[in-house]
């Protein structure tokens, strides 16, 4: 495994409905040592993982759920297949109660299969759960999350949104890097991923040096959180992050929230529509797009288009719900034709 220098700072003493505005905004990582320690799912898995499924499963209403499958020799890594056309583990469907079933069976193997359910959405699967275990984030309305598993890692990647992270059975380690360490990461494809966001390709408890010389650039740069039962993390929107859960049972529920509206949209679909539109032009018209997004995004200054009226600025204006909105529209439009 990389040796990482820094360690992510630590903030003592938040409580889940009273997370302080100076944690919500931080430019950087912070863990927040012993955030959801009073949860009582944290308090049954200090008891037993058999108390852990009993506690979840009182919520449960059956439906099935998506869960990756590994085989042993992946020792828990979620990733592509040798070709990178596709991935080393298997998609299913399956009952919850049937996943924490298999979870307490290989709970004792050496080198088990791997079992990894991601992103499953708490109100939708588990409804009655927040009633006593939550953050107070209602005002953000965040999207919340369970995630479970065995030993497993997750290839860094980054998300737009906000992220609280909060480990509530077993041991999580957080390492993480600010967003300009992408070309010293070897991000792999854009639109074929594990779980919808582009990931690095450098095995982190492998890392090839001579096939991802750069890697030994971002390690200069790197933060690591390593979180105990109760711990959350705060990871700032654009971070990369890799993720490794380091028990025979592992569960994290988080809050993804965005400090702009939703309806704003996601700027990887921009991202995608300038692949298709601008990426291959000749150079010189490519030269002028960059000027142009700098005008009007990037560098994006008011004081630029005094000489408009305010009435008359359209898109280019103040963006409020109904200016975006309209954007929106008018992109949905264009896109149809």
């Amino acid at each position: 495994m990389i040796n990482i220098k820094k360690s992510v700072r630590i903030i003592e003493g938040c409580l889940p409905d009273q997370i302080p505005d100076e944690v919500l905004t931080s430019p950087e990582p912070l863990i927040l040592k012993g955030l959801v320690s009073s949860w009582p799912i944290v308090k049954a898995g200090r008891e037993s993982n058999a108390k852990v499924a009993d506690y979840l499963l009182q919520y449960y209403q059956g439906q099935e759920v998506l869960a990756f499958l590994g085989k042993p020799e992946n020792n828990g890594r979620i990733f592509y297949d040798e070709t990178l056309t596709g991935f080393n583990y298997d998609t299913v469907s399956t009952k919850l109660d049937f996943a924490l079933k298999q979870l307490q069976i290989h709970s004792e193997n050496p080198n088990p299969p791997g079992i990894y359910i991601g992103s499953t959405n708490v109100n939708a699967y588990l409804p009655g759960f927040r009633a006593e275990n939550d953050l107070g984030l209602d005002q953000h309305n965040p999207l919340v999350s369970i995630w479970l598993s065995n030993k497993c890692r997750i290839a860094a990647h980054w998300d737009s949104s906000l992220n609280i992270a909060c480990s509530v059975v077993g041991h999580r380690r957080f390492t993480l890097f600010p967003f300009d360490q992408m070309e010293n990461l070897y991000v792999g494809p854009l639109d074929k991923t594990p779980a919808g966001q582009a990931i690095s390709l450098v095995d982190f408890y492998n890392p090839d040096f001579e096939q991802f010389p750069k890697f030994k650039d971002a390690l200069e740069h790197a933060q690591i959180a390593d979180l105990e039962p109760g711990d959350g993390v705060f990871i700032p929107s654009m971070w990369w992050h890799h993720v490794e859960s380091l028990g025979p049972l592992n569960i994290l529920v988080n809050y993804w929230f965005k400090d702009v509206p939703a309806h704003y949209g996601q700027g990887v679909n921009a991202l995608y529509h300038a692949i298709l539109l601008i990426r291959d032009l000749p150079p010189a018209q490519r030269d002028a797009w960059k000027l142009i997004f700098d005008h009007y995004v990037f560098a994006y200054d008011q004081a630029n288009f005094h000489h408009i009226p305010e009435q008359a600025r359209g898109a280019i204006g103040e963006l409020t719900d109904d200016n975006a909105r309209r954007i929106l529209a008018r992109l949905l439009n264009q896109l149809k034709r």
